[in-house]
């Protein structure tokens, strides 16, 4: 596995909100996490990626240990992520995020990298001068995909990509989500749209209350109405 979390336990200050989660993520495969308002979903990947305090548990990347390492420095070992909110740099062009994003790296690896990821995001290679600010919400969460794509990270952890988007702009996004395993990178993927990630998943967590109520395929998850109707709700309509 390339991501092992086993009994963790997190929250903010005295209060707990996720209660001994396990959970994995294989190499190259889509995990989405699932789940209601409140159920500790961000909580628990801003734990993991080192935001929050883990107050029990272990959590390995890359068979190594990662609990009480900062955010920085569990992104240097290979975790990207992609924040719901404030993930481009909005005066400067895509060109210049991705560059920014690939900033560790020499210059023709650097160069290489942007040209295989105008492969993956076309519309990102045609507007390559335009500044990020000027892009619609789809487009930059588009960008900033690519951009925390730029150092190959083995795993990429993506917060609400779909939030607040058109519906046309949501497939669009969950289009390029699928595609971006062809790199080589896994998924991490917490999300209220049910249906579009269970579209692009292999397997899929249903947190409640800060547990995990159910984790299986992504197709077990979708034909299982009872979850669905407990947990799950409706298919969303984003506006």
């Amino acid at each position: 596995m390339i991501l092992e979390v086993r009994d963790l336990h997190c929250g903010y200050g005295a209060d707990e909100i996720v209660h001994g989660i396990d959970l994995d993520v294989a190499p190259g495969s889509i995990v989405a996490i699932l789940g209601p308002n409140g159920s500790g979903k961000s909580t628990f990947l801003k734990a993991v990626l080192g935001y929050l305090r883990i107050t029990r548990g272990s959590v390995r990347f890359d068979g190594r240990d990662i609990v009480g390492l900062g955010a920085s420095a569990i992104a240097a070992r290979g975790v990207g992520y992609v924040p719901q909110l404030n993930n481009v740099f909005k005066p400067m062009t895509i060109l210049e995020n991705l560059e920014m994003g690939g900033y560790r790296l020499a210059s023709t690896a650097r160069a290489d990298r942007i040209k295989a990821l105008f492969g993956l995001f076309p519309l990102l290679r045609e507007r390559r001068g335009q500044t990020a600010g000027t892009l619609s919400g789809g487009e930059r969460q588009l960008l900033a995909m690519a951009r925390a794509l730029m150092t190959s990270p083995p795993l990429l952890c993506l917060d609400e990509p779909s939030a607040g988007l058109a519906p046309l702009k949501v497939a669009e996004v969950f289009r390029h989500i699928a595609g971006i395993v062809q790199l080589g990178t896994a998924i991490l993927l917490v999300e209220q749209d049910v249906h579009n990630a269970l579209a692009v998943a292999d397997r899929g967590y249903v947190f409640a209350a800060g547990r995990v109520a159910f984790a299986g395929t992504a197709d077990a998850i979708a034909s299982d109405e009872r979850m669905r109707e407990a947990y799950l709700g409706h298919r969303r309509t984003a506006s």
